[in-house]
């Protein structure tokens, strides 16, 4: 019997008002949870990364220097000026838009104009100063790389060409002039004297090599002698497992920076170098890419830390954004059907870190957020094949 009826019929029996039947209330439908906003396209984070580039320049229109703990008199030295510029410069370039795109053309300008000039300071001279801890050679190898690109894309304001071009051959003949005796390649933190023997440095002798190359494609004569000593310190730099030792020292004990986890981003951009010159393989670029990606983690320990080489694979701070930038030049000569996942997996980690008004900076200095925002940029808008300006890519040598 229905239950409600017997209920109305029991309080009739006994003279009382009937109890009005309660119908319970039908489940509630859960509140709809508040959507999140679309993650950004590659295309959008680019494209906020140049406005963010075009708010930090500095004291200086058209200036982006690269600050680190190292001064000079107290200054940031030239160096960094120059080289954290050329850095930017060329991001902007490579970006989409470039052409139609009048705030950050002003910018370039200015920025080549700074350049062309700054050449000149007493500092940067490779024929007067001697000094030890020598940071001149990063200017030289941005500096050389940038003009060379910029130029090779018809990128150069028509009126500024000719001294480009003129200031390109000075920094070219200083990076020339300021190889390691004996040794070949390059290091920054060498003995005072541009005569005296130094243990080259793999990272930095790799992205000259790069620059070097860049130079040759644009006509510039560069001397084969000298890159094939480069490319020897690079071979030589590899240790049996694939790692890339921090200074290339005979004699030199491991010491902890030179295990892989510590290695990840002068792997790339060993392996890199080596390949666009045809001395390399891309199975050694696929490992060394393989390896920056397992051992991220190392690098993001000591991203936007204080103190430089910390265990327990001395990292440094200023490598994070270094190795992500060797790592999307190495994976751009990966065959083509790798290239998607290797990106999407940088995107992936670059986003990661990426700060909430759109820039990047793995140092403790506000104004380094140029160079690591420069640098994500030039991650996400590597040329799909190899630039033309280097040599081509061989096949690999046979048991490598």
């Amino acid at each position: 019997m229905n239950l409600a009826f017997v209920v109305v019929l029991s309080a009739g029996i006994a003279g009382a008002q009937p109890e009005p039947v309660v119908t319970p209330p039908s489940p509630t439908a859960p509140a709809a949870a508040p959507s999140s906003p679309p993650a950004p396209t590659r295309a959008e984070v680019v494209s906020r990364g140049c406005e963010v580039l075009l708010r930090l320049q500095q004291e200086t229109p058209g200036e982006w220097a690269y600050e680190g703990v190292y001064r000079v008199r107290g200054q940031i030295p030239i160096g960094y000026r120059i080289g954290g510029t050329a850095i930017v410069i060329e991001a902007l370039c490579r970006a989409p838009g470039y052409e139609s795109d009048a705030a950050r053309q002003a910018a370039v300008r200015a920025g080549l104009s700074l350049l062309i000039e700054q050449r000149t300071h007493p500092l940067m001279s490779h024929t007067e100063y001697d000094g030890g801890y020598d940071v001149r050679a990063w200017a030289y190898i941005y500096a050389l790389q940038t003009l060379s690109l910029v130029d090779r894309a018809g990128q150069l304001p028509p009126d500024l060409v000719s001294a480009a071009r003129e200031a390109r051959a000075w920094y070219l003949q200083a990076l020339l002039a300021t190889e390691i005796p004996s040794a070949g390649g390059w290091n920054y933190a060498r003995p005072a004297g541009r005569a005296t023997v130094a243990p080259p440095s793999p990272f930095m002798t790799a992205v000259a090599v790069d620059a070097l190359l860049e130079a040759r494609a644009v006509g510039e004569v560069v001397d084969d002698a000298v890159v094939q000593r480069a490319l020897g310190v690079l071979e030589r730099s590899r240790g049996p497992a694939g790692n890339v030792v921090y200074a290339l020292a005979e004699g030199r004990g491991s010491s902890p920076s030179d295990r892989t986890p510590g290695a990840v981003g002068r792997m790339c951009a060993v392996e890199s170098a080596l390949l666009r010159a045809g001395r390399g393989s891309v199975r050694d670029a696929r490992g060394a890419v393989d390896a920056f990606l397992v051992h991220w983690k190392w690098l993001d320990d000591r991203r936007a830390k204080t103190g430089t080489h910390t265990g327990p694979y001395a990292v440094a701070p200023y490598y994070f954004m270094f190795a992500h930038h060797a790592a999307a030049r190495a994976i751009e000569l990966l065959p083509q059907g790798e290239r998607d996942e290797y990106r999407r997996r940088l995107f992936e980690r670059l986003m990661s870190v990426r700060a909430e008004d759109g820039s990047w900076n793995d140092r403790v200095f506000p104004r380094s957020a140029a160079y690591g925002t420069a640098l994500a940029i030039l991650c996400l808008t590597q040329p799909s094949t190899s630039p033309g300006g280097t040599l081509p890519v061989q096949p690999s040598p046979p048991g490598r």
